[in-house]
């Protein structure tokens, strides 16, 4: 057949985006979400495509946190704002090396 995996002949991968943790990586080593992803595979496998989104929710959610990250970017911007009103209220000072005020390194 002369269109027999096209996509490997031709240098591109289409379907990345389906199992983006499971593909090869480099170094034969797994990628950091690859556990979350494998949990949520195996959690849905069988169970059809509209129970396994009711029974493997949470799978899907730590999933996708460890992909993307939005959590902790809600919790990061939390302290930050935090921060800002507690340096308003003089309760707290920055420390010298985050106001550019640290000692000159040889």
């Amino acid at each position: 057949m002369p269109f027999w995996d096209l996509q490997r002949q031709l240098g591109i991968d289409v379907d990345r985006w389906l199992l983006r943790q499971s593909m090869s990586q480099p170094y034969g080593k797994a990628a950091a979400c690859h556990a979350f992803e494998r949990e949520w595979v195996e959690c849905g496998h069988g169970l059809g495509q509209t129970r396994a989104r009711r029974e493997c929710q949470p799978e899907y959610e730590d999933f996708m946190e460890c992909m993307h990250r939005t959590k902790l970017a809600v919790r990061l911007r939390t302290i930050l704002e935090q921060r800002d009103k507690m340096i308003k209220e003089g309760k707290y000072t920055l420390p010298d090396y985050h106001k550019g005020k640290e000692e000159p390194r040889p």
